[in-house]
C-alpha cells in the first residue's frame, strides 16, 4: 500500500527526486576502488584478523613474487615490514620497464592473461597491485631488469615520482614498498603471527623457496608434510601419506581428534572456504578407501579424525571472490579435465597404490575407521533421541534467544559480524539480549556451570541436555559447514567462576569440535573491570592499568565501581561493550598446543602437579 508521501490521484510520489545527466558519474578507477575496497580486497579491519585487508595487502604483492618462482626464477623473497609499512623484493625477471606504470596503475593491465608467461598463476584479472596502490598512501615499484632500473611512486594511485630508465647493479626482480592508508585503515598494525603464518604457507607449498621476514628465514623441504607437522595439534596415529604428481600434491594422516581438518590450496591461494576441488578429494578419499578394504563404511567413519592438505594448480582458475577464498572452476583448464576427474584419478591410483605397499600404515587407517565406526553405532539410538529433543526444543528454545540473519545467509560484512554470545545465568543473558543487535546477534543462557567432559565419549554430546542444545543451537551436529555464526563468543563473568565455566566450554569445543577453535571461530568477550566518571566523561578500564590511568585523568574524588559480574551492567552501558567497539580474545591452537596433554593437566584428575601449579601463580586480589 501506498504510504502519505504518495499523490494518490496521480499516482507519483509527492515529492519526486530529480534524475538528470548530473546524476550519472563516471569514477576514476582509484576512486572506485577506495569507495568500495570491500569488493577488491575484502573487510577492511585493524590486523587484529588474519584476514584482515592489510594481509590482503600484502599478499597481492607477495602473489606475483610467487608467481615469478612458480615459473622458475628468483629463489628468495626479503619481505620488510617496519613502522607500518611493507616492502616486498623478489629476485625474478623483473617488470617489463616499458610497463612499471601499466602494470601498476592501469586496471586489467598483466602478463598473466596469456597462460604461456604465467601458466597457472593466482592473479588473473590485472586488478591486485591496482588496488594496493589505490589504497595506499604511499606506492613504490622499482623494476631492475638486465642491468636497467625504473621507479616509480605514487600516493593514492597518483604519481608523484617517476625516473627514466637508468643503468643499475642490482640484481634483476622488482621491489614493491606500500604504505596503507589511515584514511582508510585506521589504526591498523601488522602482527608478526598472522605474517608468518602466511609466509610458511607460502613455502610449505613452494619447497625450495625461501623467505626471509624481518631477518627470520623461511623454508620447507618436504612442503605439504611440513605443513601438516606444523599445523598438527595431536599426534598422528601412522606416518604421514605423502603423494604427489603433475600439478597436485597431497598428505592424509589421521589423529583421535574428532571432527575433519582440511587445508587446500589452488596455485598457491589457501582456499579457506574450500571449493570444488576440497570437495572432490573428500569424496574421492571416502570412495578409494572403501574400495580398497572392500567393506561399506560410511563416509563420516573414514573421515573422521583425519588431518589433511591438497594443492592443486588450475590454469585461469575462477574464484568466488577477489579474495580468492573458495574455488569456483570445474576444469583444470581450457583444455583440461574437469577438476573432480583430474583429482579422483590421481588420488584413486596413487592412494590404492600406497596402501598397497605400506601394509602398517593401512592396518592403522582400518584401525581408526573401525574404532569410529564402533563409537558412532554405539551412540546411534541415543544420537536419535537427542536430534528429536534438540529439534523440538529449539523450537521453544528459552536458552537460546536467536537472530534473524545467520552465517549462510548472511552478506558481505554481515558474515563477519553474527555471533551467539554464551552467557551464564539469567541476569547476564538478560543484559546482553536487551543490549544486542538481534538481527546478527543471538544469545544461548546456560543453566550453571556446564559438565567437565574431558575423556568422555561423543555421546555425552547427546545426552547432556546442555551440550546438545548447544551444538543444536550451533548447528554443528554433522561438520562446520552448518555453523549457523562467525563468531561463538563465551561471555562469562571475570571471576573465579567464569574463567571455571571458560575452561569447561573451551574443553568441550577441544575435545569434541575443535575445528571451532582451528578455524578461528571462538572468541573470549572482555568487559570492562571497572567504570571511573567525572561530571565531564565516562571511563570504562578493562585493566588495572586503564583504571590508574582513568583516575589520573578524572581529577579529585572520580566515582569508581567495580563491575562484579556481567548482571551488574545495565542494558545501556552493555552497548558500548559488544557493538562496532567490542574487545574479544582470539581463542586459537598451535603446534606446541598439545590438547591431549594440556587437557590431562587442566580438567584430568586433581594430582599434586597441578595443585602446586594453583598455589605458584594464585594471585590474591585487592579490594578497591
Amino acid at each position: 500500500m501506498k504510504g502519505e508521501n504518495w499523490n494518490m490521484e496521480e499516482n507519483r510520489p509527492l515529492n519526486p527526486v530529480d534524475y538528470d545527466d548530473d546524476d550519472v558519474k563516471t569514477l576514476e578507477w582509484m576512486e572506485h576502488i577506495r569507495r568500495r575496497p570491500g569488493m577488491y580486497i575484502g573487510k577492511l579491519g585493524d590486523g587484529t584478523h588474519a584476514d584482515d585487508g592489510i594481509y590482503v595487502l600484502l599478499k597481492e604483492v607477495l602473489d606475483n613474487s610467487i608467481d615469478e618462482y612458480m615459473m622458475g626464477f628468483g629463489k628468495t623473497i626479503e619481505v620488510t615490514v617496519e613502522d607500518g609499512s611493507v616492502t616486498v623484493r623478489d629476485y625474478g625477471r623483473g617488470v617489463p620497464l616499458g610497463k612499471v606504470v601499466d602494470v601498476s596503475s592501469k586496471m586489467n593491465t598483466g602478463a598473466k592473461y596469456d597462460s604461456k608467461a604465467f601458466k597457472k598463476s593466482v592473479g588473473l584479472n590485472g586488478v591486485g597491485i591496482k588496488a594496493v596502490n589505490a589504497l595506499s598512501s604511499r606506492f613504490l615499484i622499482q623494476s631492475n631488469r638486465d642491468g636497467e632500473s625504473k621507479r616509480v611512486e605514487y600516493n593514492q594511485a597518483i604519481i608523484t615520482d617517476e625516473s627514466k630508465i637508468v643503468r643499475t647493479q642490482e640484481t634483476n626482480g622488482t621491489l614493491t614498498s606500500f604504505t596503507p592508508d589511515k584514511d582508510i585503515f585506521r589504526e591498523y598494525a601488522y602482527k608478526d603471527e598472522y605474517i608468518e603464518s602466511l609466509l610458511k604457507n607460502y613455502v610449505f607449498l613452494n619447497s625450495g623457496l625461501t623467505i626471509i621476514y624481518n631477518g627470520k628465514k623461511f623454508f620447507s623441504r618436504n612442503g605439504l608434510a611440513d605443513l601438516l607437522n606444523e599445523n598438527m595439534t595431536t599426534e598422528p596415529l601412522y606416518p604421514i601419506i605423502h603423494l604427489k604428481g603433475e600439478d597436485i600434491e597431497l598428505v592424509i594422516t589421521h589423529s583421535n581428534q574428532y571432527g575433519e581438518e582440511y587445508y587446500s590450496f589452488v596455485n598457491g591461494q589457501y582456499t579457506t572456504q574450500g571449493g570444488t576441488h576440497l570437495s572432490a578429494f573428500k569424496e574421492t578419499i571416502g570412495r578409494v578407501i572403501k574400495e580398497y578394504y572392500n567393506k561399506s563404511f560410511d563416509y563420516s567413519d573414514i573421515r573422521s579424525g583425519i588431518v589433511s592438505a591438497i594443492s592443486i594448480k588450475v590454469e585461469e582458475p575462477v574464484f568466488e571472490s577477489q579474495t580468492k577464498t573458495k574455488l569456483g572452476s570445474k576444469d583444470m583448464g581450457p583444455k583440461g579435465p574437469t577438476v573432480s576427474k583430474f583429482i579422483g584419478d590421481f588420488i584413486k591410483k596413487e592412494l590404492d597404490n600406497y596402501l598397497h605397499k605400506n601394509q602398517e600404515t593401512s592396518d592403522a587407517l582400518l584401525k581408526k575407521i573401525l574404532e569410529s565406526e564402533k563409537e558412532r553405532k554405539a551412540i546411534a539410538g541415543v544420537t536419535k533421541l537427542a536430534r528429536e529433543r534438540a529439534k523440538k526444543a529449539n523450537l521453544h528454545n528459552k536458552k537460546l534467544r536467536d537472530c534473524r540473519i545467520h552465517l549462510n545467509d548472511a552478506k558481505g560484512d554481515q558474515q563477519e559480524e553474527t555471533c551467539i554470545f554464551i552467557t551464564e545465568g539469567d541476569s547476564a543473558s538478560g543484559s546482553i539480549t536487551k543490549s544486542r543487535d538481534p538481527n546478527l546477534q543471538a544469545v544461548f543462557s546456560l543453566r550453571g556451570k556446564p559438565l567437565n567432559s574431558y575423556g568422555l565419549t561423543k555421546k555425552i554430546v547427546y545426552e547432556n541436555e546442555e551440550f546438545n542444545l548447544l551444538q543444536a543451537a550451533l548447528n554443528i551436529e554433522d561438520e562446520l559447514e552448518g555453523l549457523r555464526y562467525n563468531k561463538v563468543i563465551i561471555a562469562t563473568d571475570a571471576d573465579v567462576d567464569g574463567m571455571h565455566i571458560r575452561l569447561l566450554l573451551i574443553t568441550f569445543f577441544l575435545q569434541f569440535f575443535p575445528d571451532l577453535i582451528k578455524r578461528n571461530h571462538v572468541y573470549i568477550l572482555q568487559t570492562p573491570l571497572f567504570r571511573v566518571r567525572n561530571k565531564q566523561k565516562t571511563w570504562y578500564c578493562y585493566t588495572e592499568e586503564e583504571r590508574l590511568a582513568a583516575m589520573a585523568a578524572a581529577g579529585k574524588n572520580p566515582e569508581i565501581t567495580r563491575f562484579k559480574g556481567l548482571g551488574e551492567i545495565s542494558p545501556d552501558e552493555f552497548k558500548n561493550f559488544i557493538g562496532k567497539d567490542i574487545r574479544l580474545d582470539q581463542v586459537t591452537m598451535k603446534k606446541e598446543d598439545l590438547v591431549k596433554e594440556m587437557l590431562a593437566f587442566y580438567m584430568g584428575k586433581n594430582t599434586m602437579e597441578r595443585q602446586s601449579f594453583i598455589i605458584e601463580n594464585l594471585v590474591v586480589e585487592e579490594e578497591i
